[in-house]
């Protein structure tokens, strides 16, 4: 089970930032193989009681537009609805409720994910009788606090545990794996679920952007259930003109969050493009397994050796350096069957889960084999790690200090883990955090004894 996130969103000015900062109290570095992705968000791994959840700031960042909800909020919000476990609705108590807070409310309404309203800038004990004002919108558990005076905290952060899915809580497996298949426009999505399901369920067409919603199919391959997402074709930002297209592309994104394994489909016979590397941001921002999708090949194939097509989508994308390759043929069914079982495996390997102690087995190997560089004249250490979570693999590495592992020996981890651990082909999430040593060996004992 993925770690439960907490999403704070709010109008700008409210004070989201020094909320996700005071919650977090540390620093942690966080590694992210995925460079290139724009980000207007912050993550961070927080623990506390024995749980783990990650606090996701969604910013809003650049905002000045104070009388109207602007792109950036609108995302942040949405973001929220889609992927929070947990929300907190941060409002300000010294500007009282203004026209953007019930705004934000309006589009969290049918939300049915816990809402926390969070009052910041109580500084005082008679402000806080000044927050029942904000029970007017009508949204979630009223909680006043001040980052600034450091009130409060210990509530709020019992008010999300309370509200996080328990410990033991797993969700019924659905029968069926969701295959979410995205690219540009007129690359064969709809042919290639015509071929899975046996029947022209999608409207197959020369003309672009024919399929207008993403849409589910259900079909059995070797006894195992999939559902096929296809999605809109996507064109460049700036092209989508109309509300209807804006809303294809809107569907899409959403089609890869729920996706359990994503198909990236490119047409043999075209170069890639900045509408590819767009979708490409969208799975590796949510963290998918993805497998490229060489498709038409039968048109391609006697002129250009894979090998070719191969360095020249990892040279594309060399973020994505493990992501399987495969070259099809949508409409005649070549190669599609061995694309579903590689897709399969996809899929167990991002629900895998390794012991503590085979965990940090290959760590120890990883150091031994090559130790980190001197930081401020001492070698910094890894004291042990354990993984926290599944769909992606997240893994906490607990060290001396998470600024002394650079960029270069975070890469160098994250390949170790891929050879060495079953998450070679899927994204691997992988935090460090500071840890003495009698912290250190006080928690490894706590998740050995899990």
């Amino acid at each position: 089970m993925p770690v439960p996130q907490v999403a704070i969103v709010g109008r700008p000015n409210v004070g989201k930032s020094s909320l996700f900062n005071w919650l977090a109290r540390r620093r942690l570095a966080i590694v992210d193989n995925y460079e290139g992705v724009t980000r207007d968000r912050m993550t961070t791994l927080i623990e506390t009681d024995d749980r783990y959840f990650e606090l996701v700031d969604t910013g809003g960042m650049g905002v000045v537009d104070a009388d109207d909800l602007t792109s950036d909020v609108k995302r942040q919000i949405e973001m929220a609805i889609n992927t929070a476990d947990v929300i907190l609705l941060v409002v300000d108590i010294q500007t009282g409720v203004m026209p953007l807070d019930t705004e934000v409310v309006e589009r969290l309404r049918g939300v049915e994910r816990p809402v926390i309203l969070v009052v910041n800038k109580a500084d005082q004990d008679h402000q806080e009788i000044h927050a029942e004002e904000f029970r007017s919108l009508g949204r979630g558990m009223l909680m006043p606090v001040s980052t600034m005076q450091n009130r409060g905290r210990d509530d709020l952060m019992q008010a999300i545990v309370d509200r996080l899915p328990a410990d033991d809580e797993t969700i019924a497996p659905e029968s069926a794996m969701k295959i979410t298949i995205v690219g540009r426009r007129n690359v064969g999505k709809s042919t290639f679920v015509n071929t899975l399901a046996e029947s022209d369920r999608m409207i197959v067409s020369e003309v672009a952007g024919t399929t207008r919603d993403s849409v589910d199919v259900n079909f059995e391959v070797d006894g195992q259930t999939f559902t096929a997402i296809d999605t809109p074709g996507l064109r460049k930002r700036k092209s989508v003109r109309t509300d209807l297209e804006w809303y294809s592309s809107h569907r899409a994104a959403r089609s890869v969050r729920r996706a359990d394994v994503v198909l990236m489909f490119f047409d043999a016979t075209q170069k890639t493009s900045k509408v590819d590397k767009q979708l490409v941001g969208y799975v590796m921002e949510h963290h998918k397994p993805v497998i490229f999708v060489v498709n038409k090949w039968d048109l391609y194939s006697g002129q250009v050796p894979t090998e070719k097509w191969v360095k020249y989508l990892r040279h594309q994308f060399t973020t994505l350096s493990y992501a399987p390759i495969a070259f099809i043929t949508g409409q005649s069914g070549k190669n599609v069957k061995t694309l579903l079982n590689h897709a399969a495996m996809l899929h167990k390997q991002a629900q895998s889960r390794v012991s503590t102690g085979e965990l940090n087995r290959v760590v120890r190997a990883a150091m031994d084999v090559h130790p980190p560089p001197m930081y401020q004249n001492r070698r910094p250490k890894i004291f042990y790690a354990t993984q926290v979570s599944t769909e992606p693999p997240t893994i906490v590495l607990m060290c001396t200090d998470p600024n002394a592992f650079g960029h270069d020996y975070q890469r160098y981890i994250l390949g170790w883990f891929r050879d060495h651990l079953p998450f070679g082909e899927v994204p691997i999430k992988l935090y460090f955090q500071k840890r003495s040593r009698a912290e250190a060996d006080k928690q490894e004992g706590r998740s050995k004894s899990r």
